[in-house]
């Protein structure tokens, strides 16, 4: 899952123009499995996959790019750790220079762009969450190229709609220097283009349609703050995905949203159900976190700021910092918004500071520093990330 929801970047045109379209590759059934297992929280058997696919075929880019993913969905579950961040840059630096071997030897096909794209795309991201404005930006020009190329190459494949998707709708929601580099380039992203782009993946791509619907499902809780259509998307990725917390979560603040109360206190009562069922005691203690975690949220969207505190104070009294980091500094980034939306701006910026300064800030320092610049606002949807 990503933890700020950014564009897909990447690097500069290195690619010539397909004439020909290619057939569709048939679908990677291993890929697939691997994927689903990242979703689900599964990161160790993912890796066993991806591995294998890296030794039965070590030229093909697949295989380093979903090693990479790997690597990234460990980093967006709050394990931001120096050695996991390392871990994550040296597998998409694979990704990128094993997809330049194979276009160098002549022999690529169109999935040898899109996972070109989509590594290139990867690396701007970290950049532009390192504040390289400008290098995120010529990344992520390099990365379109690659993708339109793979589009030219098969109008068929609609994995490529992912990330030229998410392209044409944050390229469209820049502001500030972005926004400059934009127009001085001319790439101005349209996001009605790009919403229809992540709807087809959602519904059609072979290995990207589970992210296109978890895209789809944070741009319109968190972006467009139309809860309506994240519901159906929420619903389905929380079924598909039971064992993922994140999206139980993600289902039962939309409907808090929606001021489905009921249907919010049903899913609250899940939650503890299956923390109940649990054998393992660090899981079991996961289930039991996000259940407060959602009642925090809740309590902050209805200004009941005091109940909000009192359950992250919960959660933090029983932080479990090595297997569980992003229950340490999202509890205590929310506990700064619960002080800035009742005013109390020195506290906030307090307990800002606090996650900024954690080793393993679990994502959430991004927005600590977004809101140590700008006091958070009652209507910024973020409040229930």
């Amino acid at each position: 899952m990503n933890v700020l929801l950014i564009p897909l970047l990447s690097l500069w045109p290195l690619i010539a123009d397909a004439k020909e379209p290619s057939p569709l590759l048939p679908v990677d059934r291993n890929i697939i499995r691997g994927i689903e297992l990242l979703y689900e929280g599964e990161t160790d058997r993912a890796e066993e996959i991806f591995h294998g696919l890296v030794l039965k075929r070590p030229k093909d880019p697949s295989g380093y790019f979903y090693l990479a993913m790997v690597s990234w969905s460990r980093l967006s579950s709050g394990f931001w750790s120096r050695e996991s961040v390392e871990e994550y840059i040296e597998r998409i630096d694979l990704a990128v220079s094993a997809a330049r071997a194979v276009i160098k030897d002549g022999v690529p096909d169109s999935y040898t762009y899109f996972y070109l794209g989509g590594a290139l795309g990867f690396k701007g991201r970290f950049h532009l969450m390192e504040h390289k404005w400008i290098s995120s930006f010529f990344l992520a020009l390099d990365a379109i190229d690659a993708l339109k190329t793979c589009q030219r190459m098969d109008s068929g494949n609609k994995d490529v709609l992912l990330g030229l998707g998410i392209f044409d709708y944050y390229t469209a929601k820049l502001s500030g220097v972005l926004k400059f580099l934009t127009y001085l380039f001319l790439h101005k992203g349209d996001s009605e283009e790009g919403l229809r782009k992540l709807h087809i993946a959602a519904e059609e791509a072979a290995y990207s349609s589970i992210e296109a619907k978890s895209v789809l499902l944070h741009i319109y809780l968190f972006m467009e703050n139309n809860h309506h259509k994240a519901l159906p998307l929420a619903k389905e990725l929380a079924r598909r995905f039971e064992r993922s917390p994140r999206y139980k979560y993600l289902e039962a603040l939309t409907y808090s949203r929606l001021r489905m109360n009921s249907r919010t206190r049903e899913l609250l009562d899940s939650m503890r159900s299956l923390a109940g069922k649990e054998t393992s005691e660090t899981q079991a203690a996961i289930w039991v976190r996000v259940a407060l975690y959602l009642e925090a949220s809740h309590a902050l969207d209805d200004e009941r700021y005091e109940d909000a505190r009192s359950g992250l104070d919960r959660i933090l009294s029983m932080r479990d910092p090595v297997r569980d980091p992003s229950m340490v500094a999202w509890p205590l980034l929310k506990m700064g918004m619960s002080y800035d939306l009742e005013g109390e701006r020195e506290k906030a910026l307090a307990h800002y500071r606090q996650v900024m300064d954690m080793e393993n800030g679990a994502g959430a320092q991004f927005l600590a520093e977004k809101y140590t610049e700008t006091p958070i606002d009652k209507k910024d949807p973020f409040i229930g990330y």
